[in-house]
């Protein structure tokens, strides 16, 4: 009669002592949960952070602009940003450093439901929606010199972040900045076909569309090799078994479970780095020069002074 509760106690006692073990990081997202952070959460809900001995806490922000700069202020372990926005932090001075990326190659489109619109040049003297001023203007301008057109050469409208309405009414002939896994899925959905031209085609050079970020004085340290082995397995787990991973993801996120974050879930698995670690230090350069000569940074910061990972 003894051995039951002598047991219990042990395997409670087991329990304890590894919760106590595991180590707490916290990581803050750049927006709410959606299949942009597939691989974070199937990591999380297939037992690949706690394998590694971390207590993973995700946390969705209560405004976008605040992640990075929890990071900053090291009241946050991690944070999910833009490259681009790296580079802006930089130039600022901020102590954040790159330690892995989620997504690795842009999301950023200009979309029409134009079927004549070939090329971005064929946009010539159409109006055009964007949101956010500086690195959209600078990439649209970059897109249409590509094919011979100034940027003066179209009308530009801020939509205010309704870009997929902006379009659809025909408030504007095209938008840049709708995403080609978020808004080109939404407009199919409502029966529309965009042209989706992509900004790396057109003479903008290609960057990492969401990082991670730490703060410089802990970039190096081992709980955050921990997270990117255990990221790098939820990736893994994700692309093999997709469906199984999406049904255990709208199990806990049921507010999640609609016809467009399906179709997200399945168009971004290509888009996922394989090795969150990995860095391409010429990507860096590049996009850091493409900035630099568009006037939105001040002045070229070394790679490494932003940006860690394994060649």
């Amino acid at each position: 009669m003894t051995k039951l509760p002598l047991f219990t106690l042990l395997f409670s006692a087991a329990l304890t002592t590894q919760a106590q073990a595991m180590e707490k990081l916290t990581l803050v997202l750049d927006w709410y949960i959606n299949p942009d952070h597939a691989p974070i959460m199937v990591a999380q809900q297939t037992g690949a952070f706690a394998a590694e001995g971390l207590d993973v806490n995700i946390v969705p922000p209560s405004d976008p602009a605040l992640p990075p700069r929890l990071v900053a202020a090291k009241q946050a372990d991690l944070a999910i940003t833009y490259q681009p926005q790296l580079h802006f932090f930089a130039d600022q001075g901020l102590p954040l450093m790159r330690v892995g990326t989620l997504i690795n190659t842009p999301l950023n489109t200009l979309m029409t439901l134009d079927k004549t619109v070939k090329k971005p040049a064929d946009l010539k003297g159409k109006r055009i929606g964007y949101s956010v001023s500086g690195i959209e203007q600078a990439t649209l301008a970059t897109m249409l010199a590509h094919d011979g057109v100034n940027a003066n050469q179209v009308k530009l409208v801020n939509v205010n972040f309704q870009l997929t309405s902006a379009l659809m009414t025909g408030q504007v002939d095209a938008v840049i900045g709708g995403y080609r896994n978020i808004e080109a899925l939404e407009m199919k959905l409502a029966g529309k076909a965009p042209v989706v031209l992509n900004v790396e085609d057109y003479g903008v050079p290609a960057y990492d569309e969401l990082i991670i970020v730490a703060n410089r004085d802990e970039a190096h340290s081992e709980k955050i090799q921990k997270f990117l082995r255990a990221l790098k397995k939820g990736n893994a787990e994700l692309q093999a078994y997709p469906e199984q991973n999406w049904l255990t993801f709208v199990r806990a996120h049921p507010e999640l479970n609609t016809p467009l974050n399906h179709q997200a879930w399945r168009a971004t698995l290509p888009l996922f780095a394989a090795d969150p670690a990995k860095l391409d230090r010429a990507r860096y350069q590049a996009y850091e020069q493409f900035l630099f000569d568009n006037k939105l940074i001040k002045s070229i910061t070394p790679v490494e002074r932003y940006a860690i990972g394994s060649e």
